[in-house]
């Protein structure tokens, strides 16, 4: 059993970490709201990816579910990533055109904001569905192995994406004591350039 946490734990940490549209998205929202809004968001994805463990553990049929409807996944997700791609980019506008008023009072995004959409955005990311879908074909014979063992990997995958987000965030925390206004400003517009144009990228993929 100990030996499929592990391998939980770590297929959890290898889903999470490569860089993406989710993990610019919490590094932004850590900078920008702090750390409950990056936890937040971290623990949204981990949800995600725990929901897909469990897809894996109950042995459905998941990979040809996925598969069928991945097209339009990916359509979906590539509009959400382009949306908030476009957040930023008016964020940072607005912040120009009056620094003070929006240091004064800067934009906040809610906890629970913040926990669904990067749920939402994980549960249609096709890199998402394309990983788990090679994690069924590769543990689907490990699931089955032992009885109750689906449960300790589910636990496994859950506990690893969310060890990953804790640290992201607190990487970005430190980022965040030593930059300053003007470089947290511009991440805002680096980050939504890049949302933006990643997302409009994998609608149109998808449609041609």
């Amino acid at each position: 059993m100990l030996d499929i946490f592990q391998q939980g734990i770590m297929a959890g940490i290898a889903i999470a970490a490569p860089v993406g549209p989710i993990g610019l998205l919490c590094l932004r929202r850590t900078l920008n709201d702090g750390r409950l809004a990056g936890l937040a968001s971290g623990l949204g994805a981990a949800t995600a990816d725990g929901l897909y463990g469990m897809i894996v553990a109950a042995g459905l049929t998941a990979s040809g579910l996925l598969d069928s409807h991945a097209g339009q996944l990916s359509i979906a997700g590539g509009l959400l990533i382009a949306f908030l791609g476009m957040q930023g980019l008016r964020s940072f506008l607005k912040n120009n055109k009056n620094s003070e008023k929006a240091a004064a009072s800067p934009a906040k995004t809610t906890i629970l904001a913040a926990f669904s959409t990067t749920f939402i955005l994980t549960i249609i990311n096709p890199m998402t569905i394309l990983m788990f879908a090679g994690l069924i074909a590769g543990l689907n014979t490990v699931v089955h192995s032992e009885s109750g063992s689906a449960y300790w990997l589910v636990s496994g995958i859950f506990l690893g994406s969310t060890i990953w987000w804790l640290f992201l965030v607190h990487i970005a925390l430190i980022a965040r004591s030593r930059l300053t206004t003007a470089v947290t400003r511009w991440f805002d517009f680096a980050s939504g350039t890049l949302l933006l144009l990643w997302g409009l990228w994998i609608a149109l993929k998808s449609l041609t």
